[in-house]
């Protein structure tokens, strides 16, 4: 895979990576003190290269720089989360009766 880097496309809200003329992306919605992943999108020509793997560290890293939490509703960042332990404390919990 070409040095392609994660850019934060705010005006957009989401995350991306472009690489061989493709652009995939996780989606996000920011609230104050928490950001919603919500879909992870890579075309089919960039499958395989481990982008999604990219677009969700950098999510995940963004949250934390920036204090918060994070609400997982995309499948593929909440598989990368149980993948990822590290990032356990950035989930929010529902409330427990």
């Amino acid at each position: 895979m070409a040095d392609s880097q994660v850019t934060n496309n705010q005006s957009a809200h989401q995350f991306e990576l472009t690489a061989d003329g493709e652009t995939a992306v996780l989606t996000y919605r920011l609230q104050p003190g928490s950001i919603t992943f919500v879909h992870t999108g890579v075309p089919e020509k960039l499958e395989g290269r481990g982008i999604a793997k990219q677009l969700a560290a950098a999510g995940l890293e963004f949250a934390r720089e920036h204090g918060l939490t994070v609400v997982p509703l995309c499948p593929y960042v909440a598989g990368y989360i149980k993948r990822h332990p590290e990032y356990l404390d950035l989930v929010r919990h529902p409330p427990k009766d």
